[in-house]
């Protein structure tokens, strides 16, 4: 089965979009929400915060059927 890159509709805080990629590398999403919290001050915030909206407008949610 092909692994396709949703928006997380179960594992959200926001948008899904971390939820989304957490599932999709089968990592642990607080832990991907730490690095982009972490991430935002080194990236003069606004280039991270434009791809993660990007991301959220881009990515499609998954329907719920696995």
């Amino acid at each position: 089965m092909k692994k396709k890159l949703y928006r997380s509709s179960k594992n959200k805080m926001v948008s899904g979009v971390i939820g989304g990629i957490a599932e999709y590398f089968n990592v642990d999403a607080t832990i991907l929400r730490l690095i982009f919290v972490v991430a935002l001050p080194f990236t003069a915030f606004f280039p991270l915060v434009f791809v993660y909206i990007a991301a959220a407008i881009i990515m499609p949610i998954d329907n719920g059927v696995s």
